[in-house]
């Protein structure tokens, strides 16, 4: 479990998950409302080179980035009423091997979702901090969290 003090040290902890994942991956975010599921998705993108803003897809459900030609898919399914929806919206086409997959609330598609690479838990400790920890979901994943710049988020 990894502390995490501020808005800007949880981009910064989104800026070390980018450096992991310029090979693709699927990763799940769990976490309360407000807890910093978007600021994180923030701190990735400007990592990877995106330069515009980052807004959470709670209400479009889906918003895809390409900084450098990478393709970064960014779902929110908060809103979403039945996972069904997710076919309308192409997920199958989103899962390229070499593109990320970030998804806020997974458990709202649950049965359409693919498996993640990896889980990663925010919870509220405090008015600004917050509690993170990863969890790896299989050999991509466990790799991910092996690397020295995701050091101390491994325990679920």
């Amino acid at each position: 479990m990894l502390r995490v003090r501020s808005a800007a040290e949880m981009e910064a902890l989104g800026g070390r998950l980018a450096r992991v994942l310029k090979q693709g991956g699927v990763i799940h975010l769990h976490g309360d409302l407000g807890a910093g599921k978007t600021t994180l998705v923030r701190g990735l993108l400007r990592a990877l080179g995106h330069e515009g803003s980052v807004r959470s897809p709670t209400y479009t459900l889906l918003e895809t980035y390409t900084p450098h030609g990478l393709k970064v898919h960014h779902l929110d399914l908060y809103r979403l009423t039945d996972a069904e929806e997710l076919e309308y919206i192409g997920l199958r086409d989103l899962l390229e091997p070499d593109a990320i997959c970030l998804i806020e609330w997974p458990g709202k598609g649950a049965g359409y979702l693919p498996e993640p690479d990896m889980e990663l838990h925010i919870a509220i400790a405090a008015s600004d901090a917050r509690d993170v920890r990863a969890r790896a979901r299989g050999e991509r994943g466990a790799a991910m969290l092996a690397d020295p710049d995701l050091s101390g988020l491994a325990g679920a």
